[in-house]
Order: structure tokens, then C-alpha cells, then sequence
């Protein structure tokens, strides 16, 4: 019933109600009249007041979650821009043409037809990289196919691709579409293209075997280097801040948004492509992490390893750093990478350490 017309009603009832009560002087008619009003009165102020407060109510529970909706609303159609991050101020200062590093610029063809920049370091592209390191042909040598993290570029990160080319091994380092000077721009899809391209360059261009091919994967490269290997043939896989798929990194990092790791669309299913890599090819994995990594928890490196098929490996690096441990602690990583190399020759399970 209308509130206000229920108030009318009341009156109406209670002005026939004073109408003549026999027995009582008109004066305490009236006095009784008033007091049963102000009774009803009192009752139709005390239904507004709950009336009220449940409409406050009501507020209180529906803002906030259409703010949250709106909020996860917001995230998934910024998706793509909260995933990668090929611009970022103070990681574009690398040198393009660094010293002694001997390398060889290369464009990729994506299948899409994307053109992608890639460096090429030969194990043996200076005198000064074959200078102190072993005798070692280089037909015999491994070539690491890089996939580099989120953001910057690979002129950023060419003291890594020095360190392995000094192993000695040789590099493909490649640039997705949107990074550096790779042209197109990021999705999740289109970086997978990019690491068939890759692959296909090694192994047609340079007619490397798929047996000595180890793809690296540094955080978001982590991915591709996965990806990779559960479609094509490899000598095995190194991955550095692992994570294990874009679900559980979401529920990680936006931990405040309950939900919101079931709703994302990117895959990024690292532990999944790696199970399948082993099931139709066998490849060894190692997995090297540093134990108070910033970015990727050290927990995920640890999950993706424990997850993983033997053979595999995995090397902690008791430092806090984020793709840098062929920098913090390259002893322990050149030691590791060259026992790794070793026992995918052999093919032959690693241990923890």
C-alpha cells in the first residue's frame, strides 16, 4: 500500500472514531482523540525511518558493487595495455650497437606478415668472444633462441646475450611485434607467430638442427619459449621467472578483485604447454629463479618445476633480482647451463640446487 495513502486512511479512520463517544465529556473526546493520533503518528514516522534505512541499505551494498563491476569492466578492456609494456621510460637507453658482441641484425617475416628485428651472435663472432673459452667446434655448441621479458628492448639486455654467447653458444635474440624496433603491436597470439618465426629463421636460414636448438624465455618470454616447445621439436627448455599461466598471475597481483583471474582472456598457460612439450618431445627443462624476485613470486618459479615432467632441473638464485641472474650470480647460471647442456645431450634428468 502507498505510505502516503495510508496515512490519509488512518486519519479518516480515527475522525470517525472521535465522532460522539458517549459517556465522556466533549473535552476528554477531544484530549483522547489527540492522544490516539499522535499514536499512529508516531507508528507512520517509525515506517518511514525503516523504510529509510533499507533504501540506505540498499544503496550501501549495490554502490559498491557496481564500482567493482565497473572496475573489472575497466580491466578487461585495458587487457592488453596491463600485459605489455613495450615503452617503458628508463628501460629504452640500451646501446643498439654494443662493443665486442659481434652480432648481426636480422628481419623475421611473422606469418601474418608482421616484420619482426632479431639479433644473430655467433658463438664465434669476435676474436675477443673466442678468446679464454674452451675449444669447442661450432657445429657442437648449442644456439639459445631468446625471448626476452616484459618491456624494454633487446639493446637493454645485451650484457645477457654476451654471457651466453660466452658460454660458448650461439643467439638468436628477437624483438616481438611492438618492441623495439619489431614493427605491429603485442597480443598474446601474435608473439606466439613470432616465435614460430624465429624457430623457422634458425632452422631454415641458419640450418641449425632442432636438437641443438634451447629456447630461453625470461618472464612474459617464458611463455613463448613454452608455447614453442609443445609444438615443435627442441633439445630442451630454460626458463627464467616462470609463471604458471596468466590466471594464476592475475589472481596474484590483483588479489584485491576476487573474480577477476577467471575472467581474463590472455592464457599465457606456461605449466600446460610444458606438459605437452614433454609428452610429444621429451624436451628437459630448467628452471632458474631468484629466490626474492619483485615481479614474478619466487612460489610460481617453484610450481611451474614442480609441475613439470622429469627430465628438469632447478637452479635458485639467492638474490633479489627479476631477469637478471646471468648478471647477479653468472658462475652459478654459466655452471648450471653448461651441466643442463651437457645432460640434454644425454638426456638425462637434472636435480634441484
Amino acid at each position: 500500500m502507498d505510505k502516503n495513502r495510508w496515512w490519509i486512511e488512518a486519519k479518516e479512520h480515527r475522525a470517525f472514531q472521535c465522532q460522539g463517544w458517549p459517556f465522556v465529556p466533549q473535552g476528554r473526546q477531544e484530549w483522547l482523540c489527540r492522544r490516539d493520533g499522535e499514536e499512529h503518528r508516531q507508528d507512520f514516522l517509525c515506517y518511514r525511518r525503516v523504510m529509510a534505512a533499507i533504501a540506505w541499505m540498499r544503496r550501501l551494498v549495490l554502490i559498491p558493487l557496481i564500482a567493482y563491476a565497473g572496475i573489472l569492466v575497466l580491466l578487461l578492456i585495458f587487457e592488453k595495455r596491463l600485459v605489455f609494456f613495450p615503452q617503458i621510460p628508463g628501460r629504452l637507453t640500451g646501446d643498439w650497437s654494443p662493443p665486442e658482441l659481434g652480432q648481426e641484425e636480422v628481419w623475421l617475416t611473422a606469418e601474418d606478415g608482421v616484420r619482426l628485428h632479431a639479433w644473430w651472435i655467433p658463438a664465434y663472432a669476435t676474436s675477443a668472444a673466442a678468446a679464454d673459452r674452451p675449444s669447442v667446434a661450432a657445429d657442437e655448441v648449442p644456439t639459445f633462441l631468446c625471448f626476452h621479458g616484459n618491456a624494454a628492448n633487446i639493446a637493454w639486455r645485451a650484457d645477457v646475450y654476451r654471457f651466453l654467447r660466452d658460454l660458448p653458444a650461439n643467439v638468436l635474440a628477437l624483438e616481438y611485434r611492438g618492441y623495439g624496433r619489431s614493427e605491429g603491436s603485442p597480443s598474446e597470439a601474435g608473439i606466439y607467430l613470432d616465435g614460430e618465426a624465429a624457430y623457422t629463421w634458425i632452422v631454415r636460414e641458419r640450418g641449425v638442427p632442432a636438437r641443438r636448438i634451447l629456447a630461453l624465455g625470461q618472464s612474459l618470454g617464458t611463455a613463448v619459449a613454452a608455447e614453442l616447445a609443445a609444438h615443435h621439436e627442441l633439445a630442451g627448455v630454460v626458463l627464467e621467472a616462470p609463471f604458471p599461466s596468466a590466471r594464476a598471475l592475475a589472481g596474484r597481483i590483483y588479489w584485491f578483485l576476487p573474480g577477476l583471474a577467471w575472467l581474463v582472456r590472455s592464457q599465457f598457460e606456461i605449466s600446460k604447454n610444458l606438459a605437452q612439450a614433454n609428452r610429444e618431445f621429451a624436451a628437459p627443462l630448467l628452471v632458474i629463479h631468484c629466490t626474492r624476485d619483485p615481479v614474478i613470486p619466487f612460489a610460481f618459479g617453484k610450481e611451474v618445476y614442480d609441475r613439470a615432467p622429469q627430465p628438469k632441473s632447478f637452479l635458485a638464485i639467492n638474490a633479489e633480482c627479476h631477469e637478471e641472474a646471468t648478471l647477479v650470480d653468472p658462475g652459478a647460471v654459466r655452471q648450471e647451463l653448461l651441466r643442463f647442456w651437457e645432460q640434454v645431450q644425454t638426456n638425462k634428468p637434472a636435480s634441484v640446487r
